[in-house]
């Protein structure tokens, strides 16, 4: 596979990658495998650096596969379409990071694959952390992401939530969250943080 076939920003962005990412994705492209939780090679330690890496380059890929203009060839568009699921494959996989759950959601979207983003949504309650679901709340501008993010947030346990109340940032968040759980839900526990915490904020208003 030649980089520099794919296109100038690919090749721009390849070329800023360590050389263990770069090894890890021609050594699972040569494999035919994909490097997931499952077959990643050992010597490949995925980081939040690779996780940087690996979302940058899936967007150079997919813009370059949907440049009208390009020439590339046909057998290029299917090197640049097999590296970029390999770039999803392992950022599915691996990745905790809201941003890369809403470039993913994002992605299964447009491409109308409604069995992917399930299969995405179903990675939130185990892969995320209850700030981080917030955070694609707070961020993603899809009404369709941000209403798997927040019914995902219903779904932790209560103090994941209480504790997310003292976060300005997540804050209304989740009191929407606990809302929805104590008066949709009718559940008494969300209820009683939730009290709490309106209390409280009245206080501190005065």
């Amino acid at each position: 596979m030649m980089i520099k076939d794919l296109g100038p920003r690919v090749e721009k962005v390849w070329k800023g990658l360590r050389p263990m990412t770069k090894n890890m994705l021609v050594g699972a492209l040569r494999s035919g495998s994909n490097p997931s939780e499952n077959t990643a090679p050992a010597k490949f330690s995925y980081d939040t650096h690779a996780d940087w890496e690996l979302s940058r380059l899936l967007s150079a890929l997919d813009e370059q596969a949907g440049a009208r203009t390009s020439k590339r060839s046909l057998k290029n568009k299917a090197e640049i379409d097999r590296l970029a699921e390999m770039c999803a494959n392992v950022l599915e996989s691996q990745s905790g990071a809201a941003e890369v759950f809403i470039q993913l959601a994002t992605r299964a979207i447009n491409r109308n694959d409604y069995r992917k983003l399930d299969e995405l949504s179903n990675r939130l309650t185990s892969q995320y952390s209850a700030a981080e679901i917030a955070e694609i709340v707070r961020q993603t501008e899809l009404p369709q992401i941000r209403a798997i993010a927040a019914e995902t947030l219903t779904m932790l346990p209560i103090e994941y939530l209480a504790a997310l109340l003292e976060d300005p940032l997540y804050s209304e968040i989740a009191a929407n969250a606990l809302e929805q759980l104590a008066y949709e839900y009718d559940s008494e526990d969300a209820r009683e943080v939730l009290d709490t915490y309106v209390g409280t904020e009245y206080i501190r208003g005065d």
